[in-house]
């Protein structure tokens, strides 16, 4: 994914409705992260975050929440925010970074000043390519400002758990990346020395389908210490031949 650009483009509208009438036909896209629903006074919140790479895979994603997923009990609101880094008009994408701008937006659906706030929360986080869905079921009861807390507090877990697992899958990609390091390494040093194996670790393919990000950070650590001593085994291995070839030469 290329870097944030630096032009942003807002579109910002109140009605929901109105934004979502051009979407795309619904796709079955499921969130990829859910908060924990917080309840106060017969009112319910809850947030949703969707992949979404374009304004209308935003519009998508909303609509198939609302008309899908919330079809047999809508939500009274369905705040939205959405950051996607998208082609510059007139460019491609094959030019690099200087070919993408940032794509912003957000909509209040009747809950005033409240889209502003999800979109704030989704920058501190640095989320780039999703929506973010703030559903609020309207108890009968006005709670003031604290609604927009609750707001926050809902759109803040599902960022900061988003941003856990594309940091999981970065630490995964380059766990794979160092394994094929490593074994690389050890194949050479068992080639040059037949009789010495390398005892840096298991050569057997790792399953990180259950790693946490934790485990993952100190495995990576091991993996780049493991290399270090295997580059440093085969470069003394390699003095050792070059300096016995070096003596046959020398018949002095």
């Amino acid at each position: 994914m290329p870097p944030s650009g630096k032009s942003f483009k807002l579109q910002s509208k109140n009605n929901l409705d109105t934004y979502i009438k051009t979407s795309r036909p619904l796709d079955d896209v499921q969130p990829e992260v859910t908060s924990q629903e917080i309840r106060d006074r017969g009112s319910t919140f809850i947030a949703n975050l969707f992949p979404a790479a374009s304004p209308s895979e935003v519009r998508a994603r909303i609509a198939y929440l609302k008309d899908v997923l919330h079809k047999g009990k809508p939500a009274t609101h369905e705040i939205a925010a959405w950051r996607c880094m998208v082609p510059k008009p007139g460019r491609n994408g094959l030019g690099g970074p200087d070919d993408f701008e940032l794509n912003v937006g957000n909509i209040d659906d009747g809950e005033k000043w409240a889209g502003a706030r999800v979109q704030k929360i989704m920058e501190s986080y640095a989320i780039i390519d999703a929506v973010v869905i703030v559903s609020r079921w309207y108890g009968g009861t006005m709670l003031g400002p604290v609604r927009f807390a609750h707001i926050e507090t809902c759109a803040a877990e599902v960022c900061q758990e988003f941003k856990r697992s594309e940091e999981l899958r970065e630490c995964i990609s380059q766990l794979t990346n160092l394994d094929a390091v490593l074994a690389g390494l050890r194949a050479e040093y068992s080639e040059s020395s037949p009789v010495e194996p390398v005892t840096t670790g298991s050569t057997t393919s790792k399953d990180y389908t259950n790693l946490d990000l934790e485990k993952g950070r100190r495995l990576i650590k091991a993996r780049e210490n493991a290399i270090r001593t295997v580059k440093l085994l085969l470069a003394k291995r390699r003095e050792a031949t070059s300096d016995a070839a070096a003596n046959l030469d020398d018949p002095t």
